[in-house]
């Protein structure tokens, strides 16, 4: 990619040849780039630094005495995060979607090398791979790319091909397939949390997908019979089931599986409308909520910047599923339009669940707030997913 000079064809879709013919249109790729979308990821990105930043820079156990190891290395995430984004521009969406049966290969290999020797367990959760030096990988996050991308493929390819008005029953069945081995994987980890994002994105691409709702009605009883077999087997943690009962009955264990979301529900209600300051919250530098610079980030938001600032967050998140949703209804192919689909209904859910258990209105599931919360994994999956939104808008077949 050569910056503002960098061009390419416009391209439009003929479904009776099944082929992209070009067009003598030229445009450039940053004037065609989603700027909102891309300027609100950015800045969200940047408040997360500097939550981050407040949330861990009196913590010497963790920062070894360096009280800006995790501002830069949140910095270097986005950064690498951006990055990918471009190359994934650069690339573009139907490049991967010839891609994605590798892509997907790659990412079962790896939620399966966490059951190996190589796994560890974080936050009782064996779903990460250490790679030394500091850094480690949880490859739940990029497993969410890749089952939508499969699915995409399959439930789009005769419908953009022209030979089908939507997914058949067949073709839906085997877009279920490609879920069922991650999500088999993920749940012997286990990892609660992301088996949950995941089984949202499910149904976000079957409802954009066309397919008969009899399939989603179907999932939704599949899913909460299945609930209450994984707690009857046993098949969660005592942690997890824990966190449930936390959910269920906030007073049931104030110091011990209740902590966390006590703490939390302390730190966001002392902000106030303007907080108390950024580095100024006493919770916050007191280190009285655990896991403030990943999962429970919104907190020091809240406190901090207080109401006024953690709203901003949710202005800015909203920007980005406003969007994205705008993406996936100009787009012309069904396979750009559940691509757009699957990412929002990810990001709506995850972003839903990380604030609603820091509120106390959702079960604690161990999930980032996108862009905001440390972590490379996450980070660099959801700028990947943006740089798949804005390929989908600028590669966007236009009609004559």
């Amino acid at each position: 990619m050569t910056g503002s000079t960098q061009r390419f064809s416009v391209q439009r879709y003929a479904p009776e040849r099944g082929t992209w013919s070009k067009l003598s249109a030229r445009d450039s790729v940053l004037r065609r780039l989603d700027w909102p979308l891309l300027l609100s990821a950015l800045a969200l990105s940047f408040v997360g630094s500097l939550l981050v930043w407040s949330a861990t820079r009196g913590r010497d156990s963790l920062t070894h005495g360096d009280p800006y190891y995790f501002f830069f290395r949140h910095a270097l995430n986005t950064g690498i995060g951006v990055a990918l984004m471009i190359g994934t521009i650069w690339l573009g969406h139907r490049t991967l979607r010839g891609a994605v049966p590798v892509l997907y290969g790659l990412s079962v290999v790896l939620v399966l090398t966490v059951l190996t020797p190589l796994g560890a367990t974080v936050n009782g959760a064996h779903a990460w791979i250490v790679l030394g030096g500091g850094f480690s990988l949880q490859p739940s996050e990029f497993t969410k790319i890749t089952i939508i991308l499969g699915m995409a493929m399959l439930l789009a390819a005769r419908v953009d091909a022209g030979d089908q008005s939507h997914p058949d029953q067949r073709t839906v069945v085997k877009a279920l397939g490609v879920a069922v081995i991650p999500i088999a994987v993920i749940m012997m980890m286990p990892d609660l949390g992301s088996v949950m994002v995941i089984a949202v994105i499910i149904l976000g691409v079957l409802l954009a997908s066309g397919a008969s709702n009899r399939w989603v009605l179907g999932l939704l009883g599949t899913g909460a019979l299945g609930a209450v077999l994984v707690w009857q087997i046993g098949l969660l943690d005592e942690y997890q089931i824990n966190r449930f009962a936390a959910f269920a009955n906030p007073e049931l264990d104030p110091a011990g599986v209740g902590y966390n979301t006590n703490q939390a529900r302390i730190a966001i209600g002392s902000g106030g409308l303007h907080g108390t300051g950024l580095f100024k919250g006493s919770q916050t530098t007191g280190q009285f909520v655990p896991e403030q610079q990943t999962d429970f980030v919104f907190t020091v938001a809240g406190e901090e910047l207080g109401f006024l600032g953690a709203g901003l967050i949710l202005v800015l998140l909203g920007v980005v599923l406003w969007r994205a949703c705008r993406i996936a209804r100009e787009t012309t192919e069904l396979y750009g339009t559940i691509v757009a689909a699957g990412i929002i209904a990810w990001f709506a859910f995850q972003s839903f669940e990380n604030i609603g258990m820091t509120l106390g209105i959702m079960p604690v599931a161990g999930l980032p707030l996108p862009f905001v919360s440390y972590g490379g994994s996450s980070m660099f999956a959801v700028w990947v997913a943006i740089g798949l939104l804005q390929s989908i808008r600028v590669q966007r077949p236009i009609t004559a």
